[in-house]
């Protein structure tokens, strides 16, 4: 059976991937941020997974206000990264793991979950940016399953629903008749609203407590409805979901989970960022 190594997650922001592609990296602004990921890539390096499954929200790339679904399985053989019109360099296509993306559509369909499958599927930032930040030489050294969850278009699942999804792929994954190891990653957040009355807000304690709260309280977080959430870390503060949906994974692992290495930083773009990587033990 395959093995589930642990789970990443990452802030997604655009203005990442222009600072990658301009070399800012280590000017003062962006310091703070692409510091947390050296320890985290070192682990990568030590762990190897073959096989990445992906949370990340499609932001009107591949799905749009007029058919949005609230859960979405990629099953292509590669996946394409096309132009968002934010100046992002695009990366190459990159292949999927067409076995794994079957076997997790049939198990979640089998316990319940009515998600759209995708043959063909577009991906953005959200998508692409953390395996740069994660992979940042060469090409990527995984297959990917991406798994699209909506935080654009109302109603959204709820806090609840995205972390019972993320427990039945992590049960997925381990049922996977195959020898490859596979990381989850979270992609998005943390606490930030870009738009309306209370555009820049970032709830910081908030924030801490809920990466805390993924060590050592997985479920905590689902306690709060999806306007709660909003409240508490804005319009799209709501992506936090991806990071309930990784954890939800790794909550199959027989011994638990360790924190290997976090950082959080704010502001990038108005927006406060963040790091994680937690292994299985």
């Amino acid at each position: 059976m395959a093995q589930l190594i642990g789970g990443l997650g990452t802030s997604h922001i655009p203005a990442i991937g222009n600072a990658i592609h301009k070399g800012l990296q280590n000017e003062p602004y962006w310091k703070p941020f692409f510091d947390g990921f050296p320890p985290i890539r070192q682990w990568l390096g030590e762990k190897k997974p073959d096989v990445v499954v992906m949370f990340y929200n499609d932001h009107g790339l591949n799905f749009f206000l007029d058919k949005m679904p609230t859960f979405a399985v990629g099953a292509a053989a590669q996946y394409n990264n096309a132009d968002e019109g934010w100046g992002i360099p695009t990366l190459p296509p990159f292949p999927g793991e067409v076995d794994l993306s079957w076997h997790l559509i049939n198990t979640l369909i089998e316990q319940e979950f009515d998600v759209t499958t995708c043959q063909e599927m577009l991906v953005d930032h959200a998508c692409t940016l953390p395996l740069k930040l994660f992979w940042p030489e060469g090409d990527c050294p995984v297959t990917v399953v991406p798994v699209c969850i909506n935080t654009v278009q109302f109603p959204l699942p709820s806090a609840k629903r995205c972390y019972a999804l993320g427990k039945a792929v992590g049960q997925a994954i381990q049922s996977w008749d195959s020898n490859k190891k596979v990381a989850v990653i979270a992609s998005g957040g943390l606490s930030h609203q870009l738009d309306g009355e209370r555009a820049g807000f970032i709830n910081k304690a908030f924030d801490l407590q809920f990466i805390e709260s993924l060590t050592t309280n997985p479920e905590w977080a689902t306690q709060f409805s999806v306007h709660e959430l909003v409240e508490k870390t804005g319009t799209q503060g709501v992506e936090l979901l991806m990071w309930l949906a990784m954890r939800g994974a790794l909550s199959t692992a027989s011994a638990g989970v360790r924190r290997v290495h976090s950082n959080y930083h704010i502001p990038i773009s108005n927006t406060a960022t963040a790091v994680m990587a937690l292994e299985t033990v």
